[in-house]
């Protein structure tokens, strides 16, 4: 018979598991936005980043994951390591919160009829109900997200109900009972029970769950309860240590190392204090009172509470302690290493951190990309070995924040799931190609620049003044691309497509006028063979800056087949606004050139 409880108890046990699961990572998913907002605008004062933390573990149900995205914003330099102390520590009252929607299983409703509806045996279903209607019959914004939350609890308390109904079986013999108290009269079992447990499962809610689940079917001692708790936390913070340090800067992993200082300091301070005061019998009939799921949710939260209001004060301790454990690592050589650095496997199961942390590496790679465009156009009148030299290296630069990018997002996208944030996957993926693409094109244009001077090559001053007009128009189109990007301002990305068709008949212009010098013997074969090579990548530039802004109004747009039928209607002359300022920087750029064409014939 014993078999099919203790089937029955891990089934009830992985029921628990997932429903926490669930709700956990959609709570988290559903407010990572706002939580990345809070969390930036963290201040120094030790006692706002304690409420945070609390505040921010209550909401997503888990002290790891809040640990977890603050080594990531350390890592990231959104936060420094001082700021996170006091986060760190409330993280660790907030995850008592769990414990106390637990203890739901202790209402005795007594024939009234409202708190049945609390009861965890009206509770579950009802919330499996309300979760699946969201699911099936609600389309608004974040319906699936709400509705996977009900379902988690719902689920959370349908594993709970099955662990209790299994473990009285074990409790109507005798057997649990033994158990308690035997972990009661040898500490050290417990200790190692708790943190084994808590190791296992990585997490402290869900192995203080289990134990309420186990005390609705007998109470459990205050002396088990006590050195169980004090393993949990030891056991959780060594995993919540190992996944900081993976892949992390130093100041990240001692985010890891502080929390396993705190909850090492905790422990052995409650362990102390409880020995004393029973000793000298200050604990009364407290040490063998039995609790239940009530109980020990309150002694979970006061053992939390009392500590960190205890050891708040000397966080400060625990920062200089880590930073002798975890040395500073010499400086990369990679001139954006630290932008790099922030692309953090921990921030996949918050996305919206991990977009930012891609977002500011595209920004560099932009503004990378424009200063070597900008270099590159430079040397065609004035030559230096030099600037050719600084181009060269910083597109490798380019180049190996790209590689790391598209790693970084082909990683990411498993985790991606709602619609915003597959929309930003999408655009970073299309954008990040491109942004390497404007490095290229300079590179381009350098080499052909030193081509020129190695054969000495000279255009005519006609090609370079026609030249002028072209790069003129192509820094107006590079500069409604900066913020297109940058500021997703979807306005200066429609200004791009018409510029980029005036540019490119504009080039077809300079290669006839070119063909007709050189008949005319004006020009020489091999200037004009590396004088079009520069204009075909400052045209295949703007092709990029129109790519770059189509992906911002693409990402802007709720239908994408909107934003693939504007681009199709421009080309077919179906846009007002498109042929209004077509026509407009058509007749200011033709002007400019037909003053070049006047003064070479004059």
């Amino acid at each position: 018979m014993y078999i099919f409880n203790a089937i029955s108890l891990l089934g009830g046990l992985a029921l628990f598991l997932y429903g926490m699961r669930l709700m956990s990572s959609n709570l988290k998913e559903g407010s990572s936005g706002t939580l990345k907002v809070v969390m930036e605008k963290v201040t120094n004062n030790p006692l706002k980043a304690f409420i945070l933390g609390v505040a921010v573990t209550a909401i997503i149900q888990s002290s790891t994951a809040t640990i977890v995205i603050t080594s990531g914003l350390v890592a990231a330099g959104i936060i420094s390591l001082r700021q996170s102390l006091g986060i760190i520590i409330g993280a660790n009252v907030g995850t008592t919160v769990t414990g106390q929607i637990i203890r739901l299983l202790d209402v005795n409703a007594d024939g009234n009829f409202w708190l049945r509806f609390f009861q965890p045996v009206t509770l579950a279903p009802l919330a499996l109900i309300i979760g699946i209607s969201l699911i099936m019959f609600f389309k608004f914004n974040k319906s699936d997200n709400l509705g996977n939350i009900a379902i988690g609890f719902g689920v959370l308390f349908t594993g709970l109900l099955n662990m209790t109904a299994a473990v009285s079986e074990f409790s109507d013999n005798g057997m649990l009972g033994k158990v308690f108290y035997s972990l009661g009269d040898n500490p050290w079992l417990g200790y190692l029970a708790g943190a084994g447990v808590a190791f296992v499962l990585q997490s402290s809610s869900a192995t203080i769950g289990i134990l309420q689940a186990f005390s609705m079917a007998r109470g459990i001692p205050f002396r088990t309860i006590y050195v169980i708790i004090v393993g949990v936390y030891l056991g959780d913070c060594v995993t919540t240590a190992i996944v900081c340090s993976i892949g992390a800067k130093p100041d990240a992993r001692r985010v890891g190392i502080i929390n396993i200082l705190y909850n090492l300091s905790k422990t052995l301070a409650v362990v102390v204090v409880v020995f004393i005061l029973h000793k000298i019998g200050l604990l009364g009939s407290l040490w063998d009172r039995e609790l239940t799921s009530g109980g020990i949710a309150n002694t979970n939260s006061a053992f939390n509470l009392i500590c960190a209001v205890a050891l708040l004060p000397v966080t400060g301790t625990f920062e200089k302690l880590s930073k002798r454990i975890v040395k500073d690592e010499a400086v990369a050589a990679n001139k954006y290493a630290e932008q790099i650095s922030a692309l953090n496997p921990v921030f996949f199961s918050t996305p919206a951190l991990a977009f930012r942390s891609c977002y500011n590496v595209l920004i560099t790679m932009l503004e990378a990309s424009y200063v070597n465009i900008e270099k590159a156009l430079g040397l065609v009148e004035k030559y230096d070995e030099a600037v050719v030299k600084e181009i060269y290296a910083e597109e490798e630069n380019i180049d190996y924040m790209t590689d790391c990018v598209d790693n970084y997002l082909v990683k990411l996208s498993p985790h991606v799931s709602e619609e915003l944030h597959i929309k930003i996957l999408n655009q970073y993926h299309r954008v990040v190609s491109e942004f390497e693409h404007l490095g290229d094109h300079a590179v381009h244009i350098a080499d052909a620049a030193t081509s020129m001077r190695k054969d000495g090559i000279v255009f005519s001053g006609v090609a370079l003044k026609e030249m002028e007009v072209v790069e003129k128009l192509l820094k107006e189109i590079l500069e409604y691309t900066r913020p297109a990007f940058i500021k997703r301002d979807v306005n200066a990305a429609y200004h791009i497509e018409p510029l980029e068709e005036v540019i490119d008949e504009m080039i077809d212009t300079v290669h006839d006028n070119h063909l007709a010098r050189l008949r005319e013997g004006k020009c020489s074969i091999p200037a004009g063979v590396i004088f079009m090579n520069i204009l075909s990548n400052i045209g295949s530039i703007a092709d990029t800056c129109s790519n770059i802004g189509i992906a911002t109004i693409t990402r802007a747009n709720e239908n994408e087949h909107l934003a693939h039928s504007y681009v199709t209607g421009l080309h077919a002359g179906q846009n007002s606004r498109f042929n209004k300022e077509f026509d407009q920087a058509h007749k200011q750029y033709y002007r400019l050139l037909e003053e070049v064409d006047s003064a070479a014939n004059a």
